[in-house]
């Protein structure tokens, strides 16, 4: 007798073990039972919703049990939203009153919460099935695209680019489904975010806009972070209708499912545009401007500098850098950099210091002094030398000393005695080949 999908997930639910639950798992697998993973995958996989808040638990055992197919085809009607409103509730009560109750409680209803309540996740099921072979079994994992640090990375920093302020909210993946009538948000991890609804209902009422299925990422901002954090996932007295979701990107549903798209970064962000008179018209969507740069130009270099100057007066918390002709992959990518926003400033080197423990008997770092948007600066400058420069510097120290240097920064500081320094500053090159020269 094949064994019942709840037995299965009461078996789970007993052993906490990691192992145990994998062997579970497996046994299940190599005896076929299709309906089990089926049901588990709907339940597991981010993008399968059914659009029920509240399914109830069955308190009688007096159903005769109801067979997955049937089940199923509830479960499809409430996906595909055949079934809403009062429909769906009574549709739900209908198949509850037929199931039996442990297999209402235990396995159906689970399915239509998306909780399996026994410490089951799709990379657990996708681990066995790996094992096992049964790649049928598998779930599909929900990922989106996600960015490096540049400073990890800086010989990506190079060609051409899209430059785009990177912002300080709630990333936010809004699936389009045109086939089923539906606008869903997500976080960045696939939890269900439902405290927006001003926005899905503005892009539910432009859904033949659309003409097909699309997944937009963005971010959701509102007045402060700490404000719109108690908002996300709060469950009542929900006050987020001030929240705007800002787009920086789209692609079609098919291609985030199959967790790549096929075209590139400059045609997808041309497409986004194509929609700019419909989340104009909304109040609360926009779209995130974007600069095109040659980063191997000086006009692309000056304009790099202009649009980070930028970013750091208008209190952003980065600059996105991102490759024009790299697709959307579901995972992170060098293609998208972040970069925090710096100041670069030009100061005359006053003295050096030896450096100490590896760097004794040569440079370990260069005093600046000089003023910039008229404040007087000083500052010890010790990274961003190679180890070739700080033993020629060290040799030539007595010829260095009041040449000018560019140094970047993450900002500039105060001190007490009202004079200004910089922030985790480090040399980037000299700016002239003569002393006080500046090129």
């Amino acid at each position: 007798m094949r064994t019942q999908p709840e037995v299965i997930i009461q078996q789970l639910e007993a052993d906490n073990s990691r192992l145990a639950k994998e062997a579970i798992l497996e046994t299940a697998m190599k005896e076929d039972l299709t309906e089990f993973f089926e049901g588990v995958g709907m339940c597991l996989d981010k993008l399968y919703t059914f659009g029920v808040k509240q399914v109830p638990t069955k308190e009688e055992d007096n159903g005769q049990g109801l067979t997955w197919d049937n089940f199923k085809l509830l479960a499809q009607s409430l996906y595909r939203r055949e079934l809403t409103g009062h429909a769906a509730r009574d549709a739900i009560q209908l198949a509850m009153g037929v199931a039996s109750k442990q297999q209402w409680n235990d396995f159906y209803r689970r399915i239509l919460i998306k909780d399996l309540r026994c410490g089951v996740s799709e990379k657990t099921v996708n681990t066995v099935a790996k094992k096992t072979g049964k790649d049928v079994y598998k779930v599909p994992v929900f990922e989106c695209m996600l960015a490096h640090d540049s400073a990890n990375h800086e010989k990506k920093v190079k060609g051409k680019k899209l430059l785009e302020h990177k912002l300080d909210g709630v990333r936010c993946l809004t699936v389009i489904d045109y086939e089923s009538r539906t606008v869903v948000q997500y976080t960045r991890n696939g939890k269900v975010l439902e405290n927006f609804g001003h926005i899905t209902k503005a892009l539910e009422d432009n859904l033949d806009n659309f003409g097909r299925s699309y997944i937009l990422d963005g971010e959701i901002m509102s007045g402060s972070f700490q404000d719109l954090m108690k908002q996300v996932h709060r469950k009542s007295n929900v006050a987020a209708t001030d929240a705007v979701l800002h787009l920086f990107d789209i692609l079609p549903l098919s291609e985030f499912k199959s967790g790549e798209s096929v075209m590139g970064q400059r045609r997808r962000s041309n497409m986004l545009k194509t929609f700019a008179n419909i989340f104009a018209d909304t109040g609360c969507i926009e779209l995130v401007p974007q600069v095109e740069v040659d980063l191997d130009t000086l006009v692309g270099e000056i304009e790099f500098k202009e649009f980070n100057k930028k970013a750091i007066a208008s209190g952003f918390e980065g600059v996105m850098l991102k490759s024009i002709d790299a697709s959307y992959v579901c995972k992170r990518d060098t293609a998208w950099l972040k970069l925090k926003p710096f100041i670069e400033v030009s100061l005359e080197i006053k003295d050096v210091e030896e450096g100490t423990g590896r760097n004794e008997g040569r440079l370990g770092a260069v005093i600046c002094e000089g003023i910039d948007d008229g404040k007087t600066i000083r500052v010890n400058v010790g990274s961003g030398f190679t180890d070739d420069d700080r033993d020629s510097y060290w040799r030539e120290r007595a010829d260095i000393i009041g040449h000018v240097v560019e140094v970047r920064a993450d900002a500039v500081t105060q001190n007490q005695d009202g004079t200004y320094s910089l922030r985790f500053p480090r040399f980037l090159k000299f700016r002239g080949f003569a002393r006080g020269e500046k090129v």
